[in-house]
C-alpha cells in the first residue's frame, strides 16, 4: 500500500506539472482560490469513486456548510437564508471556475450576525432567567427553523443561555446543600444569589467562547471548514487538514500524547469522545467512555467551569490539555443523559502505551492468553522493529512458553491502522494465503497475500471485536472467519470501513509555492475486500457469536455517516479454508445457547436500550422543578444498571515470566498499569464467554480425532 501512495503521488506530480499550477502562472494568486482549484484537481483524478459537481453537489454542498457554520440557528435569519438560496445551485459552476463568491457572501454576512449575537447574549445574561416558566428547548436543531425577526433570534438566545444556565444553577444548588448538609450552621445563600452565580458563570464562558475563540478565527480558518464541506461530499474519511490542523496531526504521530488520553470529535456544537487512549488517564479512570459528551471545563484552581458547546475542537482541547500531574474536571453527559462531573489528572500517554500486550488466563488449571490490540500501529521509517505483527507474534511466543492451550485476540475498539502489517498479522495465524483484495478505481483489484508458510499459533483462535472496531481490525476478522481459521465474538456487526485513505500534502503538489502552507488533504484512493469476494463497507464482519453491547443500539457505524461510499463486491480470491481441529458449528451453537442464558449480557443489552431511549430524547424542560425531577429519575433509572460494574468472572489474571521480568528495571509504573488491566479483565464478561468457547474448541479436537477412526471423513 505504500508502493501504492508512491504510485499516486508521482501521478498527481505529473500532472500539476503539466498543468503548469504555478503562483507564477495562475490567473489569479490569490490563496483561497489556488487552494480550491487544487483540491477540486486532486479529488476529481484521485479519488477512489469522484462525483460529479453538479447541481446535486451544488445543493448537497450549500446545505452542509450552512449547517456547519450555523449548526444552532443562533446567527442567520431566515431573510439571509433566502439571499444565500439563490447559490444552491450555482456553486457547481462556482468551483470548475475556482469563485468563492458564496463563501465570500456568507462569510461577510456570519461575522455581522455574530457581532450581533455578542450584544444579544450579554443582554439576555444581564437579566435573571425565571426556572418556575413551564418551557423547554429542542436540541436537534434540524427541527428548528431559522427566526424570521430580532425578538425571534433574543428568544433563541435565551433559550439557548438557559439551558446552559440551568446545569450551572443545578450544580450550585446542590453544593450548597450538600455545605449544609454537613454542616448545620452553614448559611446558604439565596436561590436569587445562586441564579446570579449561575448566570455570571454562563456570561464568562461565553465571553471567552467569543473573545478567545471566535475573536481569534481568521478569515482561513472559516475558509477551512468551507474547503472540508466540499471534500466531505466526497465520503466521511475524506478531509482538509489545514495548516494548523497538519501541525496537530503530525503531533500525534510523533510518539506522545498529552493530557487526558482521549481522541475527541466535534458533532454538531457538541464535543465527544471517540477513543479512549489504551493506558492514558482517563481510561485509568473507568469514568469516561466513547460517545460520552463533554460539556463543560474547570482546572483545579478555577471555581467556576468554562462551556465548551459550540466551541471550535481545537479550542477545547486548549482547556482540557494541560501539564502532567495537574488535575481537570470535566462535566460530562453520559451516554445514558446523566450529567457528572468527572476529575482526571492528566499525563504524558507515550504510544507505547497503545501497543499490544498480553495476559495469561487461568481456568481450572488450564492456561489460556488474551492479548489486547489496541491498533494496528506501524512506523514505517523502521517496520522490522515497529509494527503490531510483529508485537504480536512476541507476545504469542510468551503465552506458548506459559503453557497456552488457546488466545483470545482483542480487538474491541480497534479503529484500525496499517494495511501491510494486517496481512503480516494474519499470517501469523495460517501456512500462506490471500488475506485482503484492494481495488483502486480503473485499475485490476490487488490481492495481499501471506507468503510465510510459518505458523506461529496454530490453536484455538477466538477474536473479540466490536460496533467500534474498524478497517485492518475487519480485515483480520473477515480474513479469519473466511479461513474459518477463528471464531468471532461481538455485536451484529463490527463499524463497516471498508476503504482506504492516504494523506496528501498539498505543498508537494505546485511548483514555485508563494502562497504559503496549502495545509493536507486525507484522500479516499482505495476500497479493500474479503477474500471471498464481498465488502465490508456498511455491512461489517457479522460475528459468529452475537452479543448484546453498549453500542448495540447507537448510530455509531460507517451506515450512520453522511455520504458512504456504497457496498459492492468483487470475485473471491482462490483461498482453501482451515483444515481445522474442532467443531465450528457446535461451538458456535453451544455459545449462543450460554449466550442465551447469562443474566450480565441481559442487563447490558437492556441497558443499551435505555442509553438508545436518552439519546433520543432531544427536548429538555427549562422549569427547574421538571429539569431536577429528570436528572433524579435518570440518575434512578440508571442505578438498574450498576449490576454491570460488578459482574466477576473465576478467571486469573496474571502477566508472562517475560514480562515480570521487565517490573524489576521498569520506571514507567508498567507493573500498576497491568495489574489494573487485569483487574478489568476479571470483570469481562466478554472474555469470560471467549474463554469458553476456548475450551469448547479445545475439547471438540479429541471428538473428531475419534470420529476419524470410526471411518467418518473428516478434516485433519
Amino acid at each position: 500500500m505504500k508502493r501504492n501512495y508512491k504510485v499516486l503521488s508521482l501521478l498527481l506530480l505529473l500532472a500539476f506539472a503539466s498543468c503548469s499550477f504555478t503562483t507564477k502562472k495562475f490567473s489569479n494568486p490569490d490563496k483561497d482560490k489556488l487552494l480550491i482549484q487544487i483540491i477540486t484537481f486532486v479529488l476529481e483524478q484521485g479519488h477512489f469513486d469522484p462525483i460529479a459537481i453538479d447541481n446535486t453537489f451544488s445543493e448537497n454542498l450549500y446545505n452542509h456548510y450552512i449547517k456547519a457554520v450555523d449548526p444552532v440557528k443562533r446567527y442567520f435569519y431566515d431573510s439571509d437564508i433566502k439571499d444565500f438560496e439563490k447559490y444552491k445551485f450555482l456553486l457547481d459552476e462556482q468551483l470548475k471556475n475556482n469563485e468563492i463568491t458564496f463563501f465570500d457572501v456568507v462569510h461577510e454576512r456570519l461575522l455581522k450576525r455574530i457581532a450581533e449575537g455578542e450584544e444579544i447574549y450579554k443582554e439576555v445574561l444581564s437579566e435573571p432567567f425565571d426556572y418556575t416558566i413551564d418551557e423547554s428547548y429542542e436540541t436537534d436543531y434540524d427541527k428548528t427553523n431559522f427566526v424570521k425577526n430580532k425578538k425571534e433570534m433574543r428568544d433563541r438566545w435565551r433559550k439557548l443561555l438557559k439551558f446552559s444556565t440551568i446545569s450551572n444553577y443545578d450544580d450550585l444548588l446542590k453544593q450548597e446543600e450538600l455545605a449544609k448538609e454537613f454542616d448545620p450552621k452553614y448559611e446558604m445563600k439565596s436561590l436569587e444569589q445562586i441564579e446570579k452565580d449561575a448566570r455570571e458563570s454562563t456570561l464568562k464562558s461565553v465571553d471567552i467562547h467569543y473573545h478567545d475563540n471566535i475573536d481569534d478565527l481568521k478569515r482561513e480558518d472559516y475558509f477551512a471548514m468551507y474547503v472540508n464541506s466540499i471534500v466531505e461530499e466526497y465520503d466521511p474519511h475524506t478531509y482538509y487538514l489545514a495548516p494548523k490542523n497538519k501541525e496537530d496531526f503530525d503531533q500525534r504521530m510523533s510518539g506522545k500524547l498529552e493530557g487526558i488520553g482521549a481522541r475527541l470529535q466535534k458533532r454538531m456544537d457538541y464535543i465527544k469522545i471517540v477513543e479512549l487512549i489504551s493506558g492514558g488517564p482517563a481510561w485509568r479512570s473507568k469514568k469516561l467512555d466513547v460517545e460520552d459528551i463533554i460539556l463543560k471545563v474547570r482546572q483545579e484552581y478555577e471555581e467556576y467551569p468554562i462551556s465548551i458547546v459550540g466551541m471550535r475542537i481545537s479550542d477545547a482541547i486548549k482547556y482540557i490539555k494541560g501539564p502532567k500531574g495537574t488535575k481537570v474536571i470535566l462535566t460530562i453527559k453520559k451516554v445514558n443523559g446523566t450529567i457528572k462531573d468527572v476529575v482526571i489528572t492528566r499525563d504524558v500517554v507515550e504510544l507505547v502505551e497503545t501497543y499490544a500486550k498480553s495476559s495469561v488466563v487461568e481456568k481450572d488449571g488450564k492456561k489460556f492468553g488474551v492479548i489486547n490490540l489496541p491498533a494496528f500501529y506501524v512506523d514505517f521509517k523502521d517496520y522490522k522493529n515497529v509494527n503490531a505483527a510483529k508485537d504480536v507474534k512476541r507476545e504469542i511466543e510468551h503465552l506458548k512458553e506459559e503453557g497456552m492451550e488457546g488466545l483470545v485476540l482483542d480487538l474491541r475498539n480497534n479503529g484500525g491502522g496499517s494495511l501491510p502489517t494486517v496481512v503480516d498479522m494474519a499470517g501469523l495465524f495460517i501456512k500462506e494465503g490471500p488475506i485482503v483484495q484492494v481495488r483502486s478505481t480503473g485499475e485490476a483489484k490487488e490481492i495481499l497475500k501471506d507468503r510465510d508458510k510459518s505458523i506461529t499459533w496454530d490453536g484455538p483462535l477466538v477474536i473479540l471485536v466490536n460496533e467500534i472496531s474498524a478497517s485492518a481490525s475487519e480485515i483480520m476478522a473477515a480474513a479469519m472467519q473466511d479461513y474459518k481459521r477463528a471464531i468471532i465474538i461481538g455485536g451484529k456487526q463490527t463499524y463497516g470501513k471498508g476503504t482506504v485513505q492516504n494523506v496528501i500534502n498539498l505543498n508537494n503538489m505546485l511548483r514555485n509555492n508563494t502562497s504559503g502552507d496549502l495545509g493536507a488533504l486525507a484522500l479516499t484512493t482505495q476500497k479493500y475486500y474479503r477474500i471471498n469476494g464481498g465488502s465490508v463497507q456498511l455491512e461489517g464482519v457479522k460475528s459468529d457469536v452475537e452479543v448484546p453491547g453498549r453500542f448495540s443500539y447507537i448510530d455509531v457505524g460507517e451506515k450512520d455517516k453522511e455520504n458512504p461510499l456504497p457496498w459492492d463486491e468483487i470475485d473471491a480470491a482462490p483461498f482453501t479454508p482451515w483444515e481445522n481441529n474442532y467443531d465450528y458449528d457446535t461451538t458456535v451453537a453451544r455459545s449462543k445457547e450460554r449466550m442465551s442464558h447469562n443474566e450480565q449480557l441481559r442487563l447490558i443489552g437492556e441497558n443499551a436500550k435505555w442509553v438508545k431511549s436518552k439519546i433520543d430524547e432531544t427536548v429538555y424542560s427549562l422549569n427547574y422543578k421538571k429539569y431536577d425531577a429528570e436528572n433524579e429519575r435518570n440518575e434512578s433509572e440508571a442505578l438498574k444498571f450498576e449490576g454491570i460494574s460488578y459482574y466477576k468472572t473465576n478467571l486469573t489474571f496474571d502477566s508472562t515470566t517475560y514480562e515480570k521480568s521487565l517490573f524489576k528495571k521498569d520506571t514507567t509504573d508498567l507493573k500498576e498499569k497491568r495489574e489494573r488491566w487485569h483487574e478489568s479483565l476479571s470483570q469481562d464478561v466478554y472474555i469470560d464467554e471467549a474463554i469458553n468457547v476456548l475450551e469448547d474448541m479445545k475439547m471438540a479436537y479429541p471428538a473428531k480425532k475419534v470420529a476419524a477412526t470410526n471411518g467418518t471423513s473428516v478434516q485433519k
